[in-house]
């Protein structure tokens, strides 16, 4: 497994929600986030469970990431456009070296739903490392 953030429940949680707080108002990922999502806090509460897993090794989201996403009209130039956001956030808020390991873990799960939605041909298996329910459980 690799590195784990040294960063509390609340501090991630702060990382989140102003994440998601600039995805609301991007021109394109805005109107494809905000037509999915009816209740944000509590959408934000399980992405905060979900990166909780992913980058401090809580292993506490249980969900399906793949399913979740794959009614939503998501185009390749999205995932980018999520990147770019999350790495402007992540080295706004978190040191230079968790910042790094934050994108690092977001380009893999990029990767993986690009590929699992089929708007990406794969290269090589990069896991999510996130315990997915009746899978990992």
């Amino acid at each position: 497994m690799s590195e784990l953030l040294q960063l509390d429940e609340q501090q991630l949680a702060t990382l989140v929600d102003r994440f998601y707080e600039q995805v609301r108002q991007h021109p394109e990922l805005g109107p494809v986030f905000n037509a999915a999502i009816d209740d944000w806090p509590e959408h934000k509460r399980l992405l905060t469970t979900f990166w909780s897993s992913v980058l401090l090794g809580t292993r506490s989201y249980r969900g399906q990431p793949m399913a979740a996403h794959r009614p939503h009209p998501i185009r390749p130039e999205h995932f980018d456009q999520w990147l770019t956001l999350w790495r402007q956030t992540a080295e706004a808020m978190l040191p230079p070296e968790h910042a790094a390991l934050a994108c690092e873990h977001a380009e893999k799960i990029g990767y993986s739903l690009r590929y699992g939605l089929g708007l990406q041909e794969r290269k090589g298996a990069l896991p999510l490392g996130v315990p997915i329910a009746g899978i990992n459980a």
